[in-house]
């Protein structure tokens, strides 16, 4: 199988791809990831996913490489939550989560040539009560200002936090692997 593009820098991303056997690289270009206000919630990974994979086809020559690009949110109450600014809006993104279900949503495009196939998969996390304390021992530990909600499902926070988990559990951590590798059976 001839190498495909990962555009995206996302650590959890590489691991997924290596755990799967796909061989890939990375290129990541800047993209802007603001979107329409009119898109849904499930539209808006995917139009930012698109946008990632469109910027890394400007710079690549082979038109028969397949790029694949990613971007996942997490929902609450149909509003997206990002990525914390701060430690006080980490706890506040968790204080919010607990004791609830929220969505996890990841856009997956693949880009080949003129070729587009996208999709948005989506799965389902309900956390503990969790107390103030474990809430700032996560954020003061593993400090999750890179990632959507404030945490990780593998970190400490959804080992001992999360009650259940409806869907692909790989979603959560930012690509759903299982769908990747069906589409990918399709354009190799």
């Amino acid at each position: 199988m001839k190498k495909i593009i990962l555009a995206s820098a996302s650590p959890r991303r590489h691991q997924l791809l290596s755990w799967a056997e796909i061989p890939y690289e990375i290129l990541v270009q800047p993209t802007d990831e603001s979107f329409p206000l009119s898109l849904s919630v499930e539209e808006v990974p995917v139009f930012i996913a698109k946008n990632k994979a469109l910027e890394v086809q400007k710079i690549i020559k082979d038109s028969d490489r397949i790029i694949l690009a990613a971007d996942t949110v997490v929902v609450i109450d149909q509003q997206i939550i990002g990525k914390p600014e701060s430690r006080e809006h980490a706890i506040a993104i968790l204080q919010q989560l607990s004791g609830r279900t929220h969505q996890v949503i990841t856009g997956v495009v693949f880009l080949k040539g003129e070729q587009m196939v996208s999709f948005a998969d989506i799965t389902k996390v309900l956390f503990h009560p969790l107390s103030l304390d474990q809430i700032e021992y996560y954020v003061d530990t593993y400090k999750p200002y890179d990632k959507a909600g404030a945490y990780a499902i593998q970190e400490w926070i959804g080992v001992v936090g999360i009650a259940a988990v409806e869907g692909d559990f790989y979603n959560v951590m930012g690509l759903p692997v299982s769908r990747v590798v069906q589409q990918l059976a399709h354009w190799i």
